[in-house]
């Protein structure tokens, strides 16, 4: 069994099972909602993204996402125009973020405070794997 050239030889049992990439809390003011008096506003979304790159090894940024990227899909998906659900948010954003063929997975997570009176927030989450 061959060990990749990061792990030390004083760990010989280690192996690289998975990387995750992460971008938490990132805060956008979107067009969302079904209701009447939730369109023609800006309401603020939290969102968390975690894409799941496998035993990926790093040595520089063309071998991981840039994080940035997730916050330009998200900036993208408000673009187009008002979503109805956070759910139909999330989908488009996942979808777009499994564009990347190094992501074997990822998770979305969105929040949209003051949506429920007396709730801290309320949202979804989904999860896409290849």
């Amino acid at each position: 069994m061959s060990f990749p050239a990061a792990v030390p030889a004083s760990v010989p049992l280690a192996r690289r099972e998975g990387l995750r990439v992460f971008v938490r809390g990132l805060q956008v003011q979107a067009g969302i909602g079904v209701y009447d008096h939730e369109h023609g506003r800006l309401q603020t979304l939290v969102i968390d993204v975690t894409l799941d790159l496998g035993p990926a090894e790093v040595h520089g940024l063309a071998d991981t996402i840039n994080y940035e990227t997730v916050a330009t899909a998200c900036r993208r998906i408000v673009a187009e125009g008002h979503v109805g659900l956070v759910e139909t948010f999330a989908e488009r954003l996942a979808l777009d973020c499994l564009l990347d063929p190094r992501v074997l997975g990822v998770t979305v997570r969105i929040e949209k405070p003051g949506a429920l009176e007396a709730a801290a927030a309320a949202g979804c989450e989904l999860t896409y794997r290849r």
